[in-house]
């Protein structure tokens, strides 16, 4: 028997980010939650969407389940070796067909090195490299409105980096031998965006579980940053 369609309890197209499906599962529990809807079918309805959001929420899980009901590509197309992609995919090469055809392999390597791998880090390590930095001021009071608003522009200047990074990432396809540095840095990228929307969370409820959450999150971000400069030195 096919599973449901999880996406579809869930009021999410199949592309959606973890953070989509994690704003559609809150909008929805407020939507049905028991404590301001006390129809049994909106009961009912709770049940299937908390269902839904332990599939969908974990990402291991989400991609058992995109593999059980679109096939081993999961749910958007794989392209050179790239994972299937929700939020960040490899784009095509800016360059004409003509010169692609008589680009040698080096050249395709190195061009994608310059202007994809190299300005891509320097935008991660401009997010990670100053987290430790701005923890330290804040917890000298986090109550401390004007110690939250740098807290805040931290976050903000987060967000312009990775998206720098995201176009940076999609502008041009990754050559089939970088497809495990392509992998690395994609999830490296999610991992980011997760982890800046957690530390966002912090700083308007100050629960410290988003603040841990958002630490561990950048921190494998580092790791999966580490991870493609190991795969990709033996090659350039």
């Amino acid at each position: 028997m096919r599973e449901p369609n999880y996406y579809q309890t869930l009021r999410v197209d199949a592309a959606a980010t973890q953070a989509e499906v994690k704003q559609a599962y809150r909008r929805l529990v407020k939507e049905f939650h028991p404590d301001r809807n006390p129809d049994a079918q909106a009961r009912e309805e709770m049940v299937r969407i908390n269902v839904a959001y332990e599939v969908l929420g974990d990402r291991k899980a989400r991609q058992s389940y995109d593999r059980r009901q679109w096939g081993s590509v999961g749910a958007q197309t794989v392209r050179d070796g790239s994972p299937p992609g929700r939020r960040h995919q490899t784009g095509s090469t800016r360059t004409s067909p003509g010169r692609q055809a008589v680009a040698t392999a080096d050249e395709r390597i190195q061009g994608w090195v310059t202007q994809v791998y190299h300005p891509l880090n320097l935008d991660v390590d401009r997010i990670l490299d100053a987290l430790d930095e701005q923890l330290d001021e804040l917890s000298a009071d986090p109550f401390d409105d004007e110690l939250m608003e740098n807290f805040v522009e931290y976050i903000r200047s987060c967000r312009v980096f990775l998206q720098r990074a995201e176009s940076v990432f999609e502008s041009r396809r990754n050559p089939s031998v970088l497809a495990g540095v392509a992998a690395d840095l994609y999830h490296c990228l999610n991992q980011l965006a997760d982890g800046i929307e957690e530390l966002e969370y912090f700083s308007l409820n100050y629960d410290d579980h988003h603040l841990h959450v958002g630490q561990e999150l950048f921190r494998i971000a580092r790791g999966l940053q580490l991870d493609a400069l190991e795969r990709i030195q033996p090659i350039i």
